[in-house]
């Protein structure tokens, strides 16, 4: 059962990286077009606010990814030293942390999106855009790295207490780790 969850998240961060990737991609286009209006004499003008929000947004929801592609970047040097159940103890206390610290900051990022809600603020730029259009995908992109560390977390620890320790392994452990001579 826990393989078939970690199948579907999988499934589900794909779809939302191409999504991701289209709109880093539209965005790179954007400015490339103004860069070349800037040599003709013309410019859209907000190109970089509007990258660095586009960036932030797909950080954000990018990272549930790079988790589940296990492309995030860990210290394993006692790690790589341990027996199977000692590298199962060292993935469960990482993914631990990373959910406890991905958890902590999507709480974090809720009282910035309330208070532009509130506030109905809009950025201190030309464009004045609202921040809600900007924040809400970001904290989203949080919330879903938060669900999809648990989620991850529960079945990694149901395969380890099941003595499915590959399994657990190719959940939450290191990519491209080789063993030492």
């Amino acid at each position: 059962m826990e393989e078939n969850v970690m199948v579907t998240l999988r499934k589900w961060n794909r779809w939302i990286a191409i999504g991701a990737g289209i709109v880093l991609l539209g965005c790179a286009i954007i400015v490339l077009l103004d860069i070349f209006l800037r040599r003709v004499g013309s410019s859209f003008g907000g190109t970089d606010e509007i990258s660095g929000y586009v960036m932030a947004i797909a950080t954000a929801w990018g990272m549930a990814f790079t988790l589940l592609e296990l492309g995030h970047v860990r210290i394993d040097v006692m790690r790589a030293r341990s027996g199977q159940t000692g590298r199962s103890v060292f993935d469960l206390f990482a993914m631990t942390m990373m959910a406890v610290t991905v958890t902590l900051i999507a709480i974090k990022c809720w009282p910035v999106l309330s208070r532009s809600i509130i506030n109905s603020s809009r950025s201190n730029t030309p464009l004045e855009i609202p921040l809600i259009l900007v924040q809400t995908p970001w904290f989203l992109g949080w919330v879903w790295f938060a669900f999809v560390s648990w989620v991850t977390l529960i079945c990694a620890t149901s395969m380890v207490l099941r003595g499915n320790f590959e399994s657990s392994e190719a959940a939450i452990g290191c990519f491209g780790e080789k063993e030492p001579t």
